[in-house]
Order: C-alpha cells, then sequence, then structure tokens
C-alpha cells in the first residue's frame, strides 16, 4: 500500500472532501488546508510532508505561492497543481517554477492516483541520492583528508573552487601523498558527483595493455581477444577518469589520449565506429613533467591540454603539524576497525615521528600505525612502540664486510632480501625504492609479484 504524507490545500469544500475519501484509503496520511495562508503555515510546521497537491485558484490567492513557498521551505518536495482552467499558460507558467505536475479539472481518480504515486517514487529517489551522497562525502569529501597546516587549508580552499569548474586537473606531489584521495574529493565535490569514478594506474600496466585497458577492443582485435571489452574512458562517461602516474604512459597511448580530450570520441581497437564519451580527466604524477618534456619522453601539447588547473600536494616533511592530526585519525580508524585501544602517544615518541623525514610520507605513517598498533599493548605510545627505523635502531657498524657467500643464501634469496630492504628503506614507495635498486617501477613490481611482497 502506497505510504506518504500528504498536504492538500483546496478552498472548495466539496472538493477537498473528495480529494480526502479518494486518497484516505490508500493509505496517505492527509493534511488538510482551506486557504493558501493555512497551506503555508503546514509548511513551515511540518518538516515530513511528502508531497503538496494545491489548487491553482485559491480564491484571491494563487497556488503559485504556494508552489513557491514550498520550493523555498522543502525544495526536494514535489508539487502537483490541480488546475479548473486548463489553459497551456497556468500549465507552463506553474512547470517553469518548479511544479512536478498538474491535473485538470474534472480530475480523474486513476489518474491523480498515478501522478502521487510517481511524484513519490521521484521523492524517494531524491532522498536516496541524498543519503548516497552524504555517505559518499563522508567517504571520499575534502573532510577526508586530514590537515591542520596553513598551505593544506589553502590546497583544499582551492580544490573547491576547482572541482565545481569541471575541468581537466594535474594533481602533483611525491608518492603517499595523497594524490588520489584528493581526486576523489574533486569528484565527489564536482558536478559529476552522481557519475562513475574510474581510476587507473598507468604505471601498473604494461604498455602493450595500457591502451587496451583504456579504450577497450573489440571481439578478435587480436589473438587472444575472445569477446569485447569496454575500456575506461567509456566506464568513466558522465563521470571522471582518474589517471595516475600519467608520466608512465608511453608516447603512442599519449597520442591517443590527446586525440580523446580534443574529439571527445573513443575508439576501441579493433573497432569500425568511434564511440562519445562526456567526462572529466583528472591526471596525478610525482614526476617533472616539464622536466619529460625536454627529454622527449612526454607530449608537450598533451601536458598543457591536462594542465588546465595544477594541484600540487607538498610532502608530509614540509607540513609536520599534520602528523599529530593523521596520528589520531588513523589510530580512530584502527579503534573501529579492529578495537585497538590506544589512548595518547607521549611527548618524546610524537617529537620521533614528527622529527622523522617521512620519504614515504602519508602512506609511509599509515603504515607505522599499523605497526605502532601491533606492537603497543599498553593504551600508550612509546618510542620503543615505533618501528625500528623512525628511531635509528640500525645493526652495529661492522670494521670489515663479510664475504656474501658467507650467509649461505641462493641468488633467488639474496634478490628478496634486496627487495625488501629497498622497500623498508622508503616506506613501501616502488618509485624511490626502485632508483635504490636501479631497476625501472615496472621490474620492481614484476618482482614483487614473485616473491610475494607488498
Amino acid at each position: 500500500m502506497p505510504t506518504g504524507t500528504l498536504l492538500i490545500i483546496e478552498d472548495e469544500e466539496r472538493m477537498r472532501r473528495l480529494l480526502e475519501l479518494v486518497l484516505k484509503p490508500e493509505g496517505y496520511e492527509l493534511l488538510l488546508a482551506s486557504t493558501a495562508k493555512e497551506g503555508i503555515r503546514l509548511l513551515n510546521d511540518s518538516s515530513g510532508i511528502d508531497l503538496v497537491v494545491t489548487d491553482l485558484q485559491l480564491g484571491t490567492t494563487s497556488g503559485l505561492d504556494v508552489l513557491e513557498a514550498a520550493k523555498r521551505v522543502l525544495p526536494d518536495v514535489p508539487v502537483l497543481i490541480i488546475t479548473g482552467y486548463g489553459t497551456v499558460k497556468s500549465a507552463v507558467e506553474a512547470m517553469k517554477k518548479g511544479a512536478y505536475d498538474y491535473v485538470s479539472k474534472p480530475v480523474d481518480n486513476d489518474e491523480l492516483k498515478i501522478l502521487i504515486e510517481r511524484a513519490l517514487q521521484l521523492r524517494r529517489l531524491s532522498q536516496d541520492n541524498q543519503a548516497l551522497r552524504a555517505r559518499l562525502d563522508e567517504r571520499f569529501g575534502f573532510d577526508r583528508i586530514v590537515s591542520v597546516s596553513p598551505n593544506m587549508a589553502e590546497l583544499k580552499r582551492l580544490a573547491v573552487e576547482i572541482a565545481r569548474a569541471d575541468v581537466a586537473v594535474l594533481i602533483t606531489g611525491e608518492s603517499g601523498t595523497g594524490k588520489e584521495l584528493l581526486a576523489r574529493a574533486i569528484h565527489s565535490a564536482g558536478p559529476r558527483a552522481s557519475g562513475p569514478f574510474v581510476a587507473l594506474n598507468c604505471a601498473g600496466i604494461p604498455d602493450t595493455l595500457l591502451e587496451s585497458e583504456l579504450f577497450g577492443y573489440e571481439k578478435g582485435a587480436f589473438t587472444d581477444a575472445k569477446k569485447s571489452k569496454v575500456g575506461r574512458f567509456q566506464l568513466a562517461d558522465h563521470g571522471t577518469l582518474f589517471l595516475d602516474e600519467i608520466g608512465e604512459m608511453s608516447l603512442s597511448a599519449q597520442a591517443k589520449l590527446l586525440r580523446v580530450l580534443e574529439d571527445h570520441r573513443v575508439e576501441p581497437l579493433g573497432g569500425l565506429r568511434s564511440v562519445k564519451v562526456d567526462l572529466r580527466v583528472i591526471c596525478a604524477t610525482n614526476r617533472d613533467l616539464p622536466d619529460l618534456i625536454k627529454k622527449g619522453w612526454f607530449r608537450e601539447d598533451l601536458y598543457y591540454r591536462l594542465n588546465v588547473c595544477q594541484l600540487h600536494i607538498p610532502p608530509l616533511r614540509e607540513r609536520r603539524q599534520d602528523i599529530p592530526a593523521l596520528l589520531e585519525a588513523f589510530l580512530e580508524a584502527s579503534s573501529r576497525e579492529r578495537g585497538i585501544r590506544i589512548r595518547k602517544i607521549l611527548p618524546d615518541a610524537l617529537a620521533i615521528l614528527q622529527g622523522y623525514h617521512w620519504p614515504g610520507n602519508v602512506r609511509e605513517l599509515y603504515n607505522a600505525v599499523e605497526w605502532i598498533t601491533i606492537n603497543c599493548k599498553e593504551g600508550e605510545i612509546r618510542p620503543e612502540h615505533l618501528p625500528g627505523h623512525l628511531r635509528g635502531v640500525s645493526e652495529p657498524t661492522r670494521k670489515e664486510a663479510p664475504s656474501l657467500l658467507a650467509f649461505g643464501l641462493s641468488v633467488e634469496e639474496l634478490e628478496k632480501a634486496m627487495l625488501q630492504e629497498a622497500l623498508q628503506k622508503t616506506g613501501g614507495n616502488v618509485s624511490e625504492a626502485s632508483r635504490l635498486l636501479k631497476i625501472t617501477r615496472n621490474t620492481l613490481r614484476y618482482r614483487m609479484t614473485k616473491y610475494h611482497l607488498t
């Protein structure tokens, strides 16, 4: 049975009684008013109204006044107009002012019931969307970017303005600073928030597969194409495509990306027709793109296409005042998820955290908190609860380096140990670790997978 609270405003007693007889048996709760003034008073006093049904002519007052009051007090509540004149002019004026629909006298009872149920369905859908938006804002909004430092406050202020502009955004910053979190917040605060947010890490996919991931492919486009696949561009239609580590993209893929940004059309591999897409592109990089342009590794025309608005996230070492707030947020999350109860951190332990240089940035701090929640059992964090590399704890210096063969390890075991040490020193930062090891990022990712390292 239908449910909902309806406000009925009708100055004719016979018509008001008829509407009550028609709608009451349907299960609706009815609020009845005989004048526009009384109806507006009920609008102001009753927050649980789901639909307003008002006559267009209410004595000396127009139902349009009720409509304007309803849109001002309860903007998401639909308003259904009843008109005894059925003129196109009055109906059009009501619709322009935001009426859901109108029905002409004499009222067809079945038509009225259908219109009311459709309007209430729209109302419920609007409420569901608002609830979903609130949950998304809570999970991905700017409030999720924990900070107290002035430079981060200015960054968030600028990001809010950019989010509303629906333009391409380039986010720069070291690995682990939270570039994807900022991209999600921009999407959530922008006009495409109701659309999808699709992310792709350009460095995590081999060059041979990157283009098929971006543009999709048709069945039979290549040997292993057993069926068609939709690319990330099409998946992000009417939403946002986030391309992380854009500096790692091949020149071939860059050229095709530029064409999509210019034409707003995608050509799947092996396809005969292009597909129109409407989306926002947000890119992120920890590389110096102007330097890559000089070296011929990045297209200058693509750079200017992507760099409409640039946001730079400062490294954690340049905003150390954010560390206590981040620490509190991470500990609170651990408390909710795993029941960890840590009440406070001692000043000397906090001084160590704030004095560390954090090459892995916020991600490394998060990993350190994970270690702390495992190691700390007394409810307060002391220096000995911190990871050893934060406290400067290391093995005593040896006078003479031993032969590697003396360890009795295989080549694979030595390689795995080197990978582990590099990842530990960089706080899990793959870019920094690959530089220490003097190998490419893709090679490091392959070997991490080979040895089951994270």
